[in-house]
C-alpha cells in the first residue's frame, strides 16, 4: 500500500517538473521573440510563427511527459 502512495507521489513530481519546464521555455521563447521584434520589427511575422510553433512543440513535449507520469503512477 505505500508503494502505491510514492509511485503517485512520484507521478506528482514529475508532472509538475514537466510543467515548471514547459513553462519556462515558453517564457524564455517569449522573451526573446519580443526582443527580436523590438529589434528587428519587419521580421515580426516570421518570428511571431516561428514562436508559435516552438512553442507548440514545448507543449507536446510537456503533455507528453504528464502522461508518462501519470500512467507510471497509475500502474504502481
Amino acid at each position: 500500500m505505500e508503494a502505491l502512495g510514492l509511485a503517485w507521489l512520484a507521478a506528482g513530481i514529475g508532472a509538475g517538473l514537466a510543467v515548471i519546464g514547459a513553462a519556462i521555455g515558453i517564457g524564455r521563447i517569449g522573451g526573446q521573440a519580443m526582443e527580436g521584434i523590438a529589434r528587428q520589427p519587419e521580421a515580426g511575422g516570421d518570428i511571431r510563427t516561428s514562436m508559435i510553433i516552438v512553442a507548440a512543440l514545448i507543449e507536446g513535449a510537456a503533455f507528453f511527459g504528464l502522461v508518462i507520469c501519470f500512467l507510471l503512477g497509475v500502474k504502481a
